[in-house]
């Protein structure tokens, strides 16, 4: 049977009654009776969080627990079995998101492969499935250091206890295994035998490879061909059967071979299903284009679609007022300088054990004799200065070979005193090793938790710039910019995945428009700063500023703030706090300033500065809205392969994880698609259709927008792309692209306002034209149809947006 053609995926979230305190599930079955409104949504694949085995109560399921198995919390293999039957009867097709880096071990006897290395050490079988040091220098005598004790000397509150049988060590809630003939009658005279050892956690000894810096996700070796066969037996099922038609691969930059790993995946599912990486992109840097891979997962698109519709020229107001309350403007400069401090932070701290186990390895595949003139400490600080200087996630790429080069000749050039440790460094590098591999994997894991992890939770010049793969310094993106990063897509990577909105996303994308809103009204947001400051002062200005961004985005057009929004933006205040690591963090949370914080948001919610907060809403809300529209239009005609976010087909306020992951209410989605279909886009005189009906509107740019893909394929999958351009006094304002099946030849055009608040305020469209292709154009949304040259206050008389089809 021929594979569906991939023209949009929408992304379903998927977990089981254990992990919702209500007992909910949205498991196989739940996902299988949305796939019909989904297929009349315009939807041509189903995307799948991890289906795979994790942790029970876990509810994303990036903490698998057993590779070989789809997860009976779902709906196990036959439920999964009949998922993929209802989505392919639909005509439809499946793309499920795997996790090959890492697996979880919170637990550790849920995790059967890791709960035998514990007990049995190095003669497990499973051994060489995990990435261990052994080595006796590892700080844990040759033994397999656990973060574990709360404090030092704890060895002695270990106790027996019995689980299902098992006579296991217990210490508080955490349970270990006993080897094999070691049990004593003395609970610490039986620790000592065994192959682990449990070290105080702050000593920063920690003998295995981790997911970033998170203790309960142990790294798997995929470069081991025993391991990637066991670890992707599921995998090869699924394909065997015709189950799925995609794969998204979840952080491949965590292995030690990225281009090795994605090649053997390519193998398994074959060169005709879909394979897109969560690979995060600098501003500068391509994506390899020898990757066995059809594109990204679209953090770089996001950058793209935000900053375009971005007012550029509001950068130095909102500079200074950043200046006045956080003490830096957060321009490039101050960006790139808090993005050294904090990932150098992070490798000589919570990164110190990675970090220490590289420097192991730096010697051992240390081939000159340099080594002995450089010291511990000396290899380790330049180790730590190393990778915080690197500019990408790993530099290993062979479209990036001269960046580890360059960034070593700079640091030799800056500080001669590290010359000697440069050149260990660099001879340790060459052996092509493990130190090789190591470095990498570092770089990535320092890049991630000092930039997007810290930095972004600091920074609060205009806080919709800071998500995974932007780049707030930079401060929008130029039209110029923006058309040519798309015909680079429409070239290069046309069936990449373009999204807005994931699940990683610091804030939906509808919650972003709001706060990029703001740029067109940078006096008023200073005086509303200043205002709302002095009559509810923050505990910490940068905080403040930083939390009343996010509060604006969420807050209720009409003030009435409900008590599930209050509680969920004060989670979100914690994590950002403690993300943020100035006054609290997540191991030395500082109760009394967050309790202060948690105070003054009560205070903004319901005291004095509430009404300016309310009013200032009421300003931006109809420009955020205008924003939302037409930039989902762009990113679901434009180049790639557009990714919807459950829910996000109407305006949502989600937050961070776990924010975004609520229930999404489909029933109320289908009414209002059926009622779409049934009477099209309806108001009343004189109201706008935005303003009247949202929900309606965004609802049917996905619908239309995905049915025309899904219509024509041949418009928008290895098809042409062209930039939009308006003439006449507001053409800054229009931002448009058209899409066709050849070379030069245009079939659909897509025009989008951009900054409407200013458009406004400009006098609107007024001579602005807009000049078709010969023929006639018909907008899928009015129905109106269009020839020659025609003044965009037309066009747009109805909605802030034409998606225009030839006839």
């Amino acid at each position: 049977m021929p594979r569906t053609p991939i023209t949009s995926t929408y992304r379903l979230q998927l977990r089981g009654p254990k992990a919702d305190a209500q007992g909910r599930a949205f498991g196989f079955a739940e996902a299988a009776e949305v796939v019909p409104y989904l297929h009349e949504l315009g939807v041509s694949h189903v995307y799948c969080s991890p289906i795979l085995a994790a942790a029970p109560e876990s509810n994303h399921g990036y903490d698998v627990i057993d590779p070989t198995t789809v997860n009976p919390e779902l709906g196990g293999i036959e439920g999964f079995r009949a998922l993929a039957n209802v989505v392919h009867e639909h005509g439809m097709g499946l793309v499920i998101d795997i996790v090959p880096n890492h697996v979880g071990i919170d637990n550790p006897r849920d995790n059967a492969w890791w709960w035998d290395v514990l007990k049995r050490g190095q003669a497990s079988e499973f051994e060489s499935y995990f990435d261990i040091d052994w080595h006796k220098d590892n700080g844990a005598g040759g033994k397999l250091g656990l973060p574990v004790l709360g404090a030092e000397g704890d060895e002695d509150k270990l106790e027996f206890r019995e689980v299902e049988g098992e006579t296991v060590l217990a210490y508080y809630d955490n349970i270990f295994p006993i080897d094999e003939g070691t049990l004593s009658e003395d609970p610490l005279e039986t620790y000592r035998q065994q192959h682990y050892k449990l070290m105080y956690w702050r000593d920063g000894v920690i003998s295995y490879r981790r997911f970033f810096s998170v203790n309960g996700l142990a790294g798997i070796r995929q470069e081991d061909p025993l391991v990637f066969e066991h670890t992707h037996r599921v995998i090869r099922q699924l394909c065997a059967e015709g189950l799925i038609d995609g794969i998204r691969v979840d952080h491949p930059d965590g292995l030690s071979d990225p281009f090795g790993y994605l090649k053997r995946l390519r193998d398994v599912i074959g060169e005709d299903r879909w394979l897109v990486v969560e690979k995060i992109l600098d501003v500068h840097e391509p994506l390899d284009a020898r990757l066995a891979a059809d594109g990204t997962t679209g953090y770089d698109a996001l950058r793209e679609l935000d900053g375009v519709f971005l007012n550029r020229r509001a950068e130095d107001a909102l500079s200074m007022l950043a200046l006045e309350q956080s003490g830096s403007t957060w321009n490039q400069a101050a960006i790139d300088a808090t993005e050294h401090a904090l990932k150098r932070d992070v490798a000589a701290d919570e990164l110190s054990a990675e970090v220490r186990r590289l420097a192991r390895a730096l010697r051992r595949d240390n081939f000159s004799t340099v080594g002995g003139r450089v010291s511990d400490e000396e290899l380790f600080d330049t180790i730590v200065d190393l990778v915080a200087a690197m500019p990408v996630y790993r530099a290993d790429y062979l479209s990036l070979s001269r960046v580890t080069a360059t960034i070593v000749a700079d640091m030799g050039r800056r500080f001669p005193s590290r010359r000697n440790a440069l050149d260990l460094i660099s001879a340790g590098l060459l052996a092509d090793g493990e130190a090789k591999i190591r470095f990498a994997q570092v770089c990535g894991a320092v890049m991630a938790k000092g930039v997007e992890d810290t930095t972004f939770y600091r920074a609060c010049r205009l806080v919709a710039l800071q998500e995974v793969g932007g780049a707030p310094g930079r401060f929008g993106v130029s039209a110029a910019e923006f058309h040519l990063l798309q015909q680079e897509r429409s070239v290069l990577w046309p069936k990449a995945m373009t999204t807005l909105t994931t699940h990683d996303t610091k804030r939906g994308e509808d919650v972003r428009a709001r706060i990029l809103s703001i740029s067109e009204t940078p006096t008023e947001f200073a005086e509303l700063v200043r205002e709302v400051l002095a009559l509810t002062p923050a505990p910490d200005s940068q905080t403040g500023l930083f939390l009343l961004q996010n509060l604006l985005g969420i807050w209720p057009e009409d003030g009435e703030v409900s008590d599930s929004l209050v509680e969920r933006f004060h989670a979100y205040a914690e994590k950002a706090m403690r993300e943020a690591s100035v006054h609290t963090t997540w191991t030395d949370p500082d109760a009394q300033f967050e309790d202060s914080i948690h105070n003054w948001i009560d205070a903004l919610i319901q005291g004095p500065a509430t009404p300016l907060i309310t009013a200032y809403v009421q300003r931006l809300a109809p420009s955020a809205r205008v924003l939302s529209v037409g930039r989902k239009l762009l990113q679901l005609i434009g180049p790639g392969i557009p990714d919807i976010y459950q829910g996000n087909e109407f305006f949502d306020d989600s937050l961070v994880d776990p924010d975004n992951r609520r229930f999404v209410d489909y029933t109320k989605r289908e009414q209002c698609l059926q009622m779409l279909i049934e009477q099209g886009l309806r108001t009343e005189e004189g109201t706008a259709l935005i303003d009247a009906t949202p929900d309606l509107v965004k609802l049917a740019v996905v619908h239309e927008s995905l049915t025309l893909r899904r219509e024509h394929p041949d418009y928008f999958i290895n098809a042409d792309y062209q930039s939009v351009f308006a003439q006449g006094v507001a053409e800054n304002h229009l931002v448009g692209m058209a899409r066709g099946d050849g070379e030069r030849n245009v079939d659909v055009i897509a025009v989008a306002t951009r900054t409407p608040l200013l458009l406004d305020a400009d006098g609107g469209w007024r001579d602005t034209t807009i000049t078709l292709p010969d023929g006639t154009w018909q907008d899928r949304f009015t129905g109106r149809q269009w020839q020659g040259t025609i003044a965009v206050a037309d066009l747009f008389a109805t909605l802030p947006i034409a998606l225009l089809e030839g006839i």
